[in-house]
Parts: C-alpha cells; sequence; structure tokens
C-alpha cells in the first residue's frame, strides 16, 4: 500500500453530476436505493434529511455508530458478519487497519474527479498504493491555540517555534509560578505522532508490501528529548487532559495553551464556556523557522464497504457531502466541523469565528493558510496497540524518571513485534 497522490481529471461540481449520472451494480431499477450510513458527528441525521429531500431516488438510512475506536471495532465486526452498512464514518488512524482487513471498496474508479476538491496533503490521507479508499470529510491541522489575554498580561510572546515555545514556557513560569503554558499528557498519541511528523519522522511507511517503523527513528528520539527536557525543568506538565482539575486550571487560566488543532476551541468551550473571548488561535511552532507545514492531529472520511450492492450511489452522496459546496455548507454550520476540502476552507473562511475566540475574525483565515500545507501522516495497521503500549510506556518512563525515549523505543518494539506475528513484512527489527 504505497502512498501516493492521484491524477485529478476534471471540475469537481462536473464530477459530483456525473456521479449523479451513474447506476449502481445491481441496483433496483424499479424504485428507490436505499443505503446504511453509520457516523457520529452532531446533526448527522438533519444533513442526511437535506439529502433525502433532494434525492428521491437515493435514500440514506443513518445510524450512529458512536465514533472514536469504538466505531471501527462495530464496522470490522459488522464486516466479518456480512452486514456492514453501504457507508461509513471512519478516523484516518484506523483506515489503513481496515484496509488491512478487506472492509472498504477501493472507489479509486468513482472519485477520481472531485480530488481536485482537496489539496494533495488531504487526499493522501485515504489514498494506498495508487487506490483511493474515501473522501475526506474533516481535517484537523495542527494549531496553537492559547489564552491570548494572559500572554498579553505576562508580556510573553506567542511562540513560532519550538525553541521559542521553550522560551515562552520559562517566561511564563518565571511571571507566575502558579501558571504552566500547557499539559502533554502521555495519552496524547496523536500529538506526538504529529510532531514527530512534522520534525520528519515517519511513524509508519510501506513500500510495495514491506512496511517500516519509524517510532523510534532519529527525528522522532529528538523530539521526545526535548519534551522531556521541558517536563524536567518545570515548563509543562504532564497531567491528563479533561479531567475535573484540568478544567479547573483552564478556567482559572492557570493552563494557557493547547497545541492541538483547529477542533480544539469547541472542546475547550465545552469545559470553560467562561473563558470566551479570552482565547486566540496561531499556527503551529515549527522546528525550523520558516518551515510551516504541519501535520494532522484527527479528521474522518467516508468511506464505502465492499457490503454495499450500490457503491456508486453511495459514493454520490460522499462527493456530495464532503466535495460539493451544498455537502461542506452543513458540515460548517449544521456540524461545526473543519471541512477536508478546500472549497468548504473558502467557504469556512466567510463565517463567523468560533465563539471561544469571537474577537479572532481571520479565524478562518488562518486555518485555512494552516491547511494549504500539510504533511500527510501514514498510519500503521496496529495503531491502537501502538496507542496503548505508547501511553503504558510513556507514563512508566514519568514516572519512574527515566528517558522518554525509551517509551518511544519500546513502542517500536512492541509494534514491530506484533505486526510480524500478524503476518506484515517489516524491513527494520
Amino acid at each position: 500500500m504505497r502512498i501516493r497522490p492521484l491524477v485529478a481529471f476534471s471540475a469537481t461540481a462536473v464530477a459530483i453530476a456525473a456521479l449523479s449520472g451513474c447506476s449502481a451494480a445491481g441496483g433496483d431499477s424499479d424504485g428507490p436505493v436505499t443505503l446504511e450510513y453509520w457516523a457520529w458527528a452532531a446533526e448527522s441525521q438533519s444533513v442526511v434529511d437535506q439529502w433525502n429531500e433532494e434525492n428521491p431516488d437515493i435514500q440514506i438510512k443513518y445510524t450512529d455508530a458512536g465514533g472514536g475506536d469504538d466505531s471501527s471495532a462495530k464496522l470490522l465486526t459488522a464486516a466479518r458478519a456480512g452486514n456492514a452498512p453501504d457507508l461509513a464514518l471512519v478516523e484516518y488512524t484506523t483506515l489503513p487497519s481496515l484496509i488491512v482487513a478487506d472492509v472498504p471498496l477501493e472507489i479509486t474508479d468513482y472519485v477520481s474527479d472531485v480530488q481536485d476538491a482537496f489539496t494533495e496533503g488531504t487526499w493522501e490521507q485515504t489514498t494506498f498504493d495508487g487506490a483511493v479508499y474515501g473522501v475526506p470529510q474533516d481535517v484537523g491541522p495542527m494549531a496553537f491555540v492559547f489564552r491570548e489575554d494572559r500572554f498579553a498580561e505576562l508580556g510573553v510572546p506567542v511562540p513560532t517555534t519550538w525553541e521559542e515555545f521553550r522560551a515562552s514556557a520559562a517566561a511564563v513560569k518565571a511571571a507566575d509560578p502558579n501558571t504552566v503554558i500547557t499539559t502533554m499528557p502521555p495519552g496524547e498519541f496523536g500529538f506526538f505522532a504529529g510532531v514527530a511528523t512534522q520534525a520528519g519522522a515517519q511513524w509508519w511507511a510501506i513500500d510495495g508490501e514491506e512496511w517500516t517503523v519509524g517510532i523510534a527513528d532519529e527525528a522522532s528520539l529528538e523530539v521526545a528529548d526535548f519534551f522531556e527536557s521541558l517536563a524536567a525543568e518545570g515548563l509543562i506538565q504532564t497531567e491528563p487532559l479533561l479531567t475535573p482539575e484540568y478544567n479547573a486550571a483552564v478556567n482559572a487560566g492557570t493552563i494557557l495553551s493547547w497545541p492541538s488543532a483547529v477542533w480544539a476551541p469547541s472542546v475547550i468551550e465545552s469545559v470553560a464556556p467562561e473563558t470566551a473571548g479570552k482565547w486566540a488561535m496561531a499556527p503551529l511552532p515549527q522546528w525550523t523557522a520558516g518551515d510551516k507545514a504541519v501535520a494532522y492531529q484527527g479528521g474522518s472520511a467516508v468511506v464505502v464497504t465492499k457490503d454495499s450492492e450500490h457503491p456508486e450511489e453511495a459514493t454520490k452522496f460522499a462527493a456530495w457531502l464532503n466535495a460539493s459546496e451544498e455537502g461542506n455548507e452543513l458540515l460548517i454550520n449544521t456540524q461545526s466541523l473543519y471541512p477536508a476540502s478546500t472549497v468548504g476552507q473558502e467557504m469556512a473562511e466567510s463565517n463567523d469565528p468560533p465563539s471561544l475566540m469571537p474577537q479572532q475574525t481571520d479565524f478562518y483565515t488562518v486555518a485555512a493558510d494552516i491547511a494549504s500545507d500539510t504533511i500527510p501522516v501514514t498510519w500503521g495497521p496496529n495503531v491502537n496497540l501502538a496507542k496503548s503500549t505508547f501511553e503504558d510506556e510513556l507514563t512508566k518512563a514519568i514516572r519512574n524518571g527515566t528517558p522518554w525515549r525509551d517509551a518511544f523505543i519500546a513502542t517500536q518494539e512492541a509494534v514491530i513485534a506484533d505486526m510480524k506475528e500478524t503476518g506484515f513484512p517489516v524491513s527494520n527489527g
């Protein structure tokens, strides 16, 4: 499954129109086609209702699949039983394992003409060995969300590089010993994968059938050393996010930032609504000054499963939802998602900023600029094992005062051992 970009052939609007003229193999010409769709995003039913009203010949039946790892597990179980839905929303991190399990259908021929609605980095999130397995829906380009008021109060500059981040963290501690710039707990596997990718790492890579695991490559180990040094100096915390203690600190203004992604404002507002108007978003600090590319943290795509008897109709819905202006308007205004398509990102620029930061009128312009230069992350077939091992090993390292890089090395060893046991050829280890 070598990841590489495909070639776009025509405009998105033409492609979606063309898809509407398709008739599915095995389709029922005597009545409307009904497709099962599993997802979890807020207000998905109202989005489906609008589609159903406008498309009487292709009706969508929506099921809330719960989201996260649970939804992928449910999808895999259903596929093994031969009764998977026609379409399902899946996170990018779980897509490779589902492809290995033969769950999603290759839809290259159905969607090649909508590729130009997405950046190359976004499209590559669903493209494996030159084949496309999903239509990207939302993305989480990494960003720096921070307490603008407290940075100004303490006279601390907003960092543009990670070395500046270290200096800002030290300045925060010096100005207010009861305040910390951020917390980076072991459970934030996606964050560490993202900043390692930003530094040049590839935690999984594949050439033909052979995998390479890079969780403990030199770039990743240098990232481990950097954040370990911040924690050792007391410049960052390592306590979990979104606990009662964390939420209290965010409300009190004693945790000043969350290096995460463009979706973070809604999460912060859910736990600290009274702090609205005090936050802002900036690009994520860089390892090399002037190199603005960032990885993704989070995001999902709509796949068509191999159990679907109507793949062309299913793909038509996925393309409408994620690549058309109408679909993207619903993603933005109804579901509060940051769209994967450049069409949606451009549309979002005219929207009001998130209610957490109503004063930042250029929020979506900043978000679009961040999203324009992204580094695709290649996820492997055993991400769940990697996540649990990484959290356990890094927790142990923090508790015992041992090097953080040992946690990265132990995770790589566990991932390689598991892949070999499962039958994947691995070039290293």
